[in-house]
């Protein structure tokens, strides 16, 4: 154990709240909820009894239409919310406020599935390790018989690390937070980018640049259920783009003023025209090869870098808009 890796020395209960952020899935909630309900009981239930665990469904449609599936399984352990306030930032921060009372909180998609341990390893490496946050594995199931041009450029693959290591950024799909020092840091979920993607990106990116620890659990895993419309090359690509778009605004985001975020539009446009330049280039040569990876690996980086230009001249990709239009201009970074 290092000095960066400090144990949490457990003395009392701890309560731990899972977190649901849910807008009109109800089979995948269906099917969500009894794994979420099992891991809270196997938590709460280990030996020493230092735990008490509950499951927070919140629920971002104004209509409540999560609430007849989270009825239905009448568990004392489990709680329900609405979130009038549409996108993924504000829903965040509600579960923030209503486990004001907890120690610890796990936010997992609805459209995922955890795997036997999920919650437990997230509580262990935060015990060994005294982190801010622990972030776990995604694995990816598929609705059907995968495209080999995108399983060749490995579009739902993600990383992977040894538990305990040190990272700088995180999704929230599989995220553990110590909730003590999230409160020092004052950290909380940006509504600035509304219907876009990337909050949790700024969220952990501003909570390490406030000193909070980000480590890595391998041992922690969720599946993501990968719908139909999801495996198609329009919608890899398109998440491609706004991959690329939500990164770039993350850095104006992170910027202290004006002066400083012109110099970083410049710079994200020219690394988003070399990105662009590099990924035509990678999709000419696997043209030539005959090779559906560098033809896949191409595209996607001809995407992103497209997507960086764009945020850097002012163009914001809604990726969960719900009125059809996805695109914006703005020139506003303040934060919220």
């Amino acid at each position: 154990m290092t000095a960066q890796q400090a144990a949490v020395p457990i003395t009392g209960t701890v309560r731990v709240t899972i977190a649901v952020p849910t807008y009109r899935r109800p089979e995948d909630l269906r099917v969500a909820l009894p794994l979420l309900l099992a891991q809270a009981r196997e938590v709460g239930g280990r030996a020493g009894g230092h735990y008490l665990v509950d499951v927070l469904v919140v629920d971002n449609d104004a209509e409540a239409s999560a609430r007849p599936v989270v009825t239905r399984f009448a568990a004392p352990e489990l709680r329900y919310v609405v979130e009038p306030t549409p996108g993924i930032a504000a829903v965040r921060n509600r579960a923030l406020d209503e486990a004001d009372d907890s120690r610890l909180l796990a936010f997992i998609d609805d459209d995922e599935c955890p795997l036997d341990g999920w919650l437990a390893a997230l509580v262990d490496t935060w015990e060994r390790t005294g982190a801010a946050a622990v972030a776990g594995r995604i694995l990816a199931e598929y609705a059907g018989e995968l495209d080999p041009w995108i399983r060749a450029g490995d579009f739902f693959v993600r990383r992977t690390l040894p538990t305990g290591t040190p990272i700088g950024v995180s999704a929230a799909n599989n995220l553990l937070l110590d909730l003590d020092q999230i409160r020092r840091h004052g950290v909380r979920f940006s509504t600035a980018l509304r219907l876009g993607g990337g909050e949790d990106t700024l969220f952990s990116r501003t909570l390490a640049r406030a000193g909070g620890r980000l480590v890595w659990c391998h041992e922690s895993v969720a599946v993501d259920r990968v719908p139909l419309q999801r495996m198609t090359r329009a919608w890899v690509l398109t998440r491609a783009w706004s991959h690329g778009n939500a990164a770039v605004l993350t850095e104006l985001r992170l910027a202290s003023g004006s002066r400083a975020r012109a110099g970083l539009r410049v710079l994200w446009t020219g690394r988003g025209f070399v990105r662009v330049a590099g990924g035509a280039g990678r999709w000419l040569w696997g043209t030539l090869l005959r090779s559906d990876r560098h033809r896949a690996r191409g595209l996607r980086a001809v995407c992103r870098g497209a997507g960086m230009v764009g945020a850097a001249c002012g163009v914001i990709y809604e990726e969960y808009a719900r009125n059809g239009r996805r695109w914006r201009l703005s020139w506003g970074e303040r934060r919220r």
